[in-house]
């Protein structure tokens, strides 16, 4: 049995919703409540702004929070969005008073509509990441059915307002994680908001890809964005999902550790590219030297190498002219397992390598076996010991690796405890 959760990960601790956890004062007149992705209130005599809402469950007792921490009924004037996600906008019914401006960067509309049409597709995939945190019965639908804002107003690069004698300036940042995604800059005050552009713990790599699969995000023109974000000289940096980041200094040493890690990452790749080094050379051997070194997140570092890779390249490797046809390697594994002397050889084998420590190569000789043989015990017990020992190498430290191998592990289970293996 793997000996770490997803359960256990920084990233659930960063979105858990406790409706009686009150609602904070993070800087003059601007308010925090924590919730799935957390909510923003700042507070004025003329009106109020509120960035985020929270999901469609919490957006009401965000509200009664922000009302029982200023000691006053809101007066929303304008609400805006720094993602299309219905973790930050699930909740704008409790804030959408009668007049109120809602606004939101121009791809929003499209990117929520494509949410519904992929809604059961991406409801698949995400159940296989996150299997072990969903409630038997639940799909995880709801992310795909949320009803989406409206009326809105919309932009393209930049828009500016002012409100209660606060200046704002909403930018674009569309390479983060979401085409739509804005940035808002309190130049007064120096405080910037920008969500989960930088991905939803902070400190952590961007997250340039995720299991479930996502519309590319560019690497290129994130550093574009992160500088852009570094000249502005933010003095408090608000986030998705953490504490914000006080202090110039601060803001600064953050956002270059972030700039510097992801440059190498593009650079070193880059330049084994150029090299005629293939896509598994340098996920084998492409890391972080030790002062770039980020917190655990969502994805290990050889994932956003494959994404630069494929940012550039696309999908053709040229390792293999079998990889442009339709037919794939496992529609010949049964043959393969013929050839080799049977299901039980390959499974052997694997469990060789997994004792010597190489569990990857172990894990392709088993898939191979389970094609071949999805009905014998001891192939799947392979199997089972194959995805526990990925799960195990890494330390609890990539949530979305170690979502999908809980997936498999339990799909493995289940089969063997429903007695349809011998």
């Amino acid at each position: 049995m793997t000996r770490f959760r997803t359960l256990d990960h920084p990233m659930i601790a960063a979105i858990a919703w406790k409706p009686d956890r009150p609602a904070e004062w993070i800087g003059d007149n601007i308010a925090m409540n924590r919730a799935t992705s957390n909510a923003y209130l700042i507070a004025g005599d003329d009106g109020d702004v509120v960035i985020n809402t929270g999901t469609a469950v919490q957006g009401e007792q965000i509200r009664k929070n922000f009302e029982a921490l200023i000691g006053r009924p809101l007066k929303v004037s304008q609400i805006v969005f720094t993602q299309s996600h219905p973790d930050h906008t699930g909740g704008w019914q409790f804030f959408a008073d009668e007049g109120v401006q809602t606004i939101v960067q121009r791809k929003f509309e499209r990117i929520c509509a494509e949410r519904k049409l992929m809604g059961r597709f991406f409801t698949r995939r995400n159940a296989k990441v996150l299997a072990a945190l969903i409630p038997p019965g639940d799909t995880g639908s709801y992310w795909f059915e949320a009803r989406d804002p409206e009326p809105l107003t919309v932009f393209a690069d930049a828009h500016d307002m002012t409100v209660s004698g606060r200046e704002y300036r909403l930018l674009s940042i569309p390479s983060g994680e979401t085409l739509d995604a804005l940035a808002v800059w309190m130049p007064q005050e120096k405080t910037l908001f920008f969500g989960n552009w930088a991905g939803a713990i902070m400190g952590a790599s961007p997250n340039f890809y995720t299991a479930r699969g996502d519309r590319d995000r560019s690497i290129v023109f994130w550093l574009e964005e992160c500088q852009m974000m570094i000249d502005l000289g933010p003095e408090m940096l608000v986030t998705g999902h953490d504490d914000p980041i006080v202090g110039a200094a601060a803001v600064r040493a953050h956002l270059t550790k972030l700039r510097d890690a992801v440059q190498y990452l593009h650079d070193t790749t880059v330049a084994g590219m150029n090299e005629g080094k293939t896509l598994p050379e340098l996920m084998a051997t492409i890391a972080l030297p030790p002062h770039l070194v980020l917190r655990d997140g969502r994805g290990p570092v050889n994932w956003y190498v494959r994404a630069i890779w494929e940012e550039y390249a696309g999908w053709f490797r040229q390792e293999r002219t079998s990889e442009l046809y339709a037919t794939p390697p496992s529609a010949v594994w049964p043959e393969v397992v013929a050839l080799a002397g049977g299901a039980g050889v390959l499974a052997e084998k694997s469990r060789a390598h997994l004792s010597a420590g190489d569990v990857e190569k172990a894990l392709h000789l088993i898939e191979m076996a389970v094609v071949a043989a999805p009905d014998d015990r001891v192939i799947r017990e392979t199997e089972l010991a194959v995805y526990e020992a990925l799960a195990d190498r890494t330390q609890g430290r990539v949530f979305d690796e170690l979502g999908w191998l809980e997936s498999a592990i339990i799909e493995t289970r289940r089969a063997l405890d429903a007695g349809t293996v011998a």
